[in-house]
C-alpha cells in the first residue's frame, strides 16, 4: 500500500504536473486544429481497422495478465510493480474522465463521418461516466506498465523496447476507433509519468 501511495504522490510532483499540463495543452491544440477529426476520418479503412481494433481487447487484458505472469513465476516485485502501475493508471485516468466528460468517436454509428463530434466535452461531474473520454485509459495503463518495465529491465533491451512497442500498438489502435487521437497523446504522457514513478519506486526494492 505504501508503494502504491508513493507512485500516486510521485505522479503529482511539480515536474510531473507540468507534464500533465502539457498533455492538456496538446489536447487543446489537437482539438481546435481539427486534427482529431481528421485522424478519425482518415482511419476508417476496413483493413486498418482489422489490424488495429484488436488493440482495445489486448489493452484491456494484457495489463492484468502481466502482473499475474510475474506472480506465478515468483517474480513478486515485478508483479507488484506492474500491477500497481496499471492500477494507478486506471484510477488516475478514470478520475479525469469523470470531470472532462468527453464523448467518444462515433465509431459504431451507421454513418460515423456524418457529424464532427471531436470538440464535444461535457465538463462537470459524471456527465459521461468514467469509461469513455479523455484521456485514454487503455493508453495510460499500457504506457504505465511499459515504462515501468523499461526502467526495471534497463539491461534487457528486447523486453524494455518490446513493452513500449506493444503499448504504442494499443494506444494507436484505440485512437482509430474508441478514442480520439488527443486521448491517445494524453494517455502516453500520463502513463509515462506514472510508469516513471512506479519504476523509480520499485527499482530500489528490486536491487535489494
Amino acid at each position: 500500500m505504501n508503494n502504491f501511495l508513493t507512485i500516486i504522490g510521485r505522479s503529482y510532483s511539480r515536474k510531473n504536473i507540468a507534464w500533465q499540463l502539457l498533455a492538456v495543452a496538446l489536447t487543446y491544440f489537437l482539438v481546435v486544429s481539427g486534427f482529431d477529426w481528421y485522424w478519425f476520418a482518415q482511419t476508417r479503412g476496413a483493413l486498418l481497422q482489422e489490424w488495429l481494433f484488436p488493440a482495445a481487447i489486448i489493452g484491456a487484458f494484457l495489463p492484468i495478465l502481466i502482473p499475474v505472469f510475474f506472480f506465478l513465476t515468483k517474480k513478486r516485485v515485478l508483479a507488484f510493480a506492474t500491477g500497481e502501475a496499471a492500477l494507478a493508471g486506471l484510477l488516475i485516468s478514470s478520475f479525469y474522465k469523470i470531470f472532462t466528460g468527453r464523448i467518444p468517436p462515433p465509431f459504431s454509428a451507421p454513418h460515423p463521418l456524418a457529424l464532427d463530434t471531436s470538440r464535444q466535452f461535457y465538463f462537470g461531474f459524471f456527465h459521461e461516466g468514467a469509461f469513455w473520454g479523455w484521456p485514454s485509459s487503455h493508453t495510460t495503463v499500457a504506457f504505465a506498465v511499459a515504462v515501468t518495465l523499461f526502467i526495471l529491465y534497463k539491461n534487457r533491451p528486447l523486453i524494455k523496447y518490446g513493452a513500449l512497442v506493444v503499448a504504442l500498438y494499443i494506444g494507436m489502435g484505440v485512437s482509430t476507433n474508441i478514442h480520439w487521437f488527443s486521448d491517445f497523446v494524453a494517455g502516453v504522457i500520463l502513463g509515462s509519468v506514472i510508469g516513471v514513478a512506479a519504476g523509480k519506486t520499485f527499482s530500489g526494492i528490486l536491487k535489494a
